[in-house]
This record gives C-alpha cells, sequence and structure tokens, in this order.
C-alpha cells in the first residue's frame, strides 16, 4: 500500500497540507495513519475514495449515491 506524507497528500489532493491538517484536527477529510507517535501519512487508496466519495451530478445533490 502506497503512502503519503501530508504534503505530497494535499498535492495529490489539489490543497494546502494547512487544510488536510486541519481536517485532521476537526476529525473531517481523508483517513490518516500514525507512524512512529507523530509521522501522519495517507494512503493512496483512502485519497481515491476520499475524491470518489465527493463526487456528484449536479450542483444540487447533497451526497449519496451519485446514480438512480
Amino acid at each position: 500500500m502506497q503512502k503519503l506524507t501530508t504534503r505530497e497528500a494535499a498535492e495529490y489532493l489539489r490543497l494546502a497540507p494547512r487544510t488536510l491538517e486541519r481536517w485532521r484536527i476537526q476529525g473531517i477529510g481523508p483517513r490518516f495513519f500514525k507512524v512512529g507517535g507523530r509521522r501522519v501519512v495517507y494512503s493512496v487508496e483512502e485519497l481515491r475514495q476520499f475524491l470518489a466519495a465527493g463526487e456528484r451530478t449536479s450542483t444540487s445533490d447533497h451526497g449519496g449515491s451519485s446514480r438512480p
């Protein structure tokens, strides 16, 4: 399983690293792993799932299945 640092994950998601840090504090965003007590890494698969969960078919779609 490929792991990315916070900076690499932010680049993958096209976000600022600080956004991922804030999301971790708030308990939102993609799941992450703590390695060695302090180091945070993200799996590429978790990032893909996070992106897929955000897919919408229209601006009025509030979530759930993207297909009827």
